[in-house]
């Protein structure tokens, strides 16, 4: 017996026979949780953070939306990626609902170029504001919203970048609320001069998903995701639960480090905040956008949401956060090397177990 398993371990086959003797090696992985996110901590707003914005050519254009999460379906479709084994085919995919109502375009931002990046230079903002935008900014900044464009093309030769400042208006939904989320987006594309004309153009009115975004086209997602509070290092990073008879705890890292540095490091897996982070998932691809609620929604409603009563869009893969959570979408930065068209959906299910009804 003793020169068998010998036998086995010199020619490095001796995972058969232990799988037959009923007992396998214990598995050694490394912890969870990369440095890359240091520090985890809770995201200073639910409004997704956006650092940086795509280049972009051809005429001026938006760069970005948002929307707030329903919840996740399947759906079937052909399989239009050539280089998958089931090309042509008819597969499966996990998508998820973000619902879409129009945004407000409340205000044009404008900035200037220095030694230190951009600066905001002078901004204007439209003249009478929904009262529901009050319960956001307060007080709001008064003054005709013509006035204020006129001075901003007075100083068109200083000025880098234009953003607008867009605000959600959730009352649209069925998610009972009233306060909206404000967010700047990047306008790219043209000179400065016509992306000066394109945002006076949409100054005070209303923009739908479908405006900015198209079927078939990669997006970034950016979100805050599910909190989940404070945590131990087991849960948090995934280390290893001590033997019964370690000493003091079990339930966490079994060494804190050497005696000097008399510090703990900071790769050393500790307790602290979960979840509520701000992330960003790239190319998220957007399969369809839907304007009529009906198509999509289950007879019951979607479990912890509700009904889809405005726009909507549907992006392939799963997204960050809990149902009703503000997600933003922003023109992809990389480039992914998906079809540019809208796939072709053959079902759609809407069929819930659980609150949602059948059909």
């Amino acid at each position: 017996m003793i020169f068998e398993s010998f036998k086995f371990r010199v020619s490095g086959n001796y995972g058969s026979i232990w799988k037959e003797r009923g007992w396998m090696p214990r598995v050694r992985w490394p912890r969870r949780g990369s440095r890359a996110y240091y520090p985890r901590k809770r995201a200073k707003s639910i409004v997704g953070r956006i650092d940086h914005w795509p280049e972009v050519e051809g005429s001026p254009r938006l760069l970005g939306f948002a929307g707030y999460k329903v919840g996740m379906t399947h759906i079937f479709m052909i399989e239009d990626r050539e280089k998958k084994p089931d090309y042509g085919k008819e597969v499966m995919t996990p998508v998820t609902i973000i619902e879409s109502p129009p945004m407000l375009v409340c205000a044009l931002r404008a900035y200037t170029k220095g030694p230190d990046g951009l600066k905001p230079l002078t901004e204007a903002w439209i003249e009478n504001p929904p009262e529901n935008l009050k319960r956001r900014i307060k007080p709001l900044m008064r003054g005709g919203g013509a006035k204020q464009l006129d001075e901003m093309r007075g100083e068109i030769d200083r000025i880098a970048e234009f953003r607008l400042v867009l605000a959600t208006q959730p009352w649209l939904t069925g998610i009972g609320k009233k306060k909206p989320e404000v967010m700047e987006v990047k306008i790219g594309g043209g000179t400065v001069e016509e992306q000066f004309e394109y945002a006076k153009s949409l100054f005070g009115k209303s923009i739908r998903a479908s405006d900015v975004l198209k079927p078939g086209e990669s997006v970034d997602i950016i979100g805050v995701t599910k909190g989940k509070g404070f945590q131990g290092p087991v849960k948090r990073f995934g280390v290893r639960i001590l033997q019964d008879k370690a000493r003091k705890t079990k339930r966490g890292v079994a060494t804190l480090g050497p005696w000097h540095p008399a510090r703990v490091m900071p790769g050393v897996p500790r307790a602290g905040q979960m979840g509520y982070h701000n992330r960003t998932e790239y190319n998220k691809r957007i399969l369809m956008i839907g304007e009529d609620g009906d198509k999509i929604n289950p007879p019951g409603g979607f479990i912890r949401y509700g009904l889809i009563k405005t726009d909507y869009i549907v992006v392939k893969g799963s997204v960050m956060g809990p149902p009703k959570r503000l997600i933003r979408l922003r023109k992809a930065v990389r480039k992914a090397g998906l079809p540019e068209v809208a796939p072709t959906i053959t079902y759609i299910n809407t069929t819930f177990h659980l609150g949602g009804g059948s059909g």
